[in-house]
């Protein structure tokens, strides 16, 4: 940090000829600017500037170190001039992961209207079940559903899920409507990657383990199961809404329907959004 000290103070009396304008320019009083350049030239251990009552001109170091500090300048501005466009115009790679199902119903058409939007977007997802370490897979964002349980990871909230047990008329028809958390252990129960369900009952949390005849990892394939009577699911509300308005299935057990959880875009801790993956969240949020 030191080898920045003194250098903008240098820059606006090499380019005003004046310690008083330079002064102006960078706001600053010209007794700071007089101590800046002193300092500097003693850290370099070489006379800058001439100085006399009148002028203040360049000595022949200090012309050929204005060269070079200059070009240095010109860079940070075009720097700062490359993230604004950023802004403006982003480009670039952006690496998601996502679960399958609501990646593919919600993410992805979102991600491809913004590539529509920002045609210098390139995108690599990876649509997973599985929670992928972004770090070691150099991911910018994650989209995960439900409660988080990684604090190294920095979350924005998009939108919220609900989870809903449901069961189709013709399963309730031929095994009755459980009333209770507890007959869940009468019921054939469609599981999905774990074998837990989640209620609130008198205002606590619960966890209820269930049993039935088919386990499986794929939220569709246990939303026809649950259609075609097989048994009892509990999914979250974009899987199964159309199907309760339909009345293909029917909402069960609602006093003890859990509160909404959230649906997050996480990064890494130490990472800063880029403007581009910024503008990306921005836009998943607002579309969500």
């Amino acid at each position: 940090m030191m080898q920045w000290e003194g250098i903008f103070e240098f820059v606006a009396v090499a380019e005003t000829d004046s310690f008083t304008a330079a002064g102006k320019r960078l706001s600053i009083s010209t007794a700071q600017v007089s101590r800046q350049i002193s300092q500097l030239e003693n850290r370099l251990n070489t006379k800058l500037f001439y100085r006399t009552t009148r002028k203040v001109s360049l000595t022949e170091e200090g012309s050929v170190y204005y060269q070079h500090c200059r070009q240095v300048l010109n860079s940070l501005d075009e720097a700062e001039r490359a993230i604004s466009s950023l802004k403006d115009k982003p480009q670039g790679l952006i690496r998601i992961t996502a679960p399958v199902t609501y990646g593919e119903k919600f993410i992805m058409p979102i991600v491809i209207d913004f590539m529509q939007q920002y045609q210098d977007i390139e995108v690599v997802c990876e649509l997973t079940n599985q929670q992928l370490d972004l770090v070691d897979g150099g991911y910018d964002l994650a989209i995960r559903l439900g409660r988080l349980t990684n604090s190294s990871m920095m979350a924005k909230r998009l939108t919220n899920r609900s989870q809903y047990v449901c069961a189709a008329p013709s399963y309730i028809a031929q095994y009755g409507t459980p009333y209770a958390l507890s007959e869940l252990a009468q019921h054939n129960c469609l599981i999905g990657s774990l074998p837990h369900w989640h209620f609130v009952e008198q205002g606590k949390p619960k966890t209820v383990k269930v049993h039935g005849s088919l386990a499986c990892s794929s939220g569709l394939s246990l939303l026809n199961a649950a259609i075609c009577g097989l048994g009892i699911v509990q999914l979250p509300g974009y899987y199964v809404n159309d199907a309760i308005v339909e009345g293909t299935l029917v909402v069960l057990l609602a006093p003890f329907q859990q509160p909404k959880e959230g649906i997050w875009a996480l990064y890494p801790h130490n990472r800063h959004l880029s403007p581009k993956v910024r503008l990306l969240v921005d836009k998943l949020s607002q579309e969500l």
